[in-house]
């Protein structure tokens, strides 16, 4: 069996065979999935000022934070 030696870079740095395929196949990832979540993200922001402008009384949050039937009881602060 004979053993190939493939340079991993030209003569001016830059990579070359495997490598470089490697370094274009990551930097494609990248890009879709930098795309991706761009488009994630609106449709998220889309979903929460949907919500918040569809959001009627009764599903406001209730003042005071306990949530029971008008029943406000004191927190003790240490």
């Amino acid at each position: 069996m004979s053993e190939e030696t493939v340079p991993l870079t030209a003569g001016a740095g830059q990579p070359t065979g495997l490598l470089q395929q490697m370094e274009e196949l990551m930097a494609a990832l990248n890009a879709e999935l930098n795309a991706e979540l761009s488009v994630l993200g609106a449709h998220l922001q889309a979903g929460v000022r949907r919500r918040a402008v569809t959001r009627r009384p009764a599903e406001a949050p209730l003042s005071g934070g306990c949530g029971s039937a008008g029943v406000d009881r004191a927190v003790p602060r240490p």
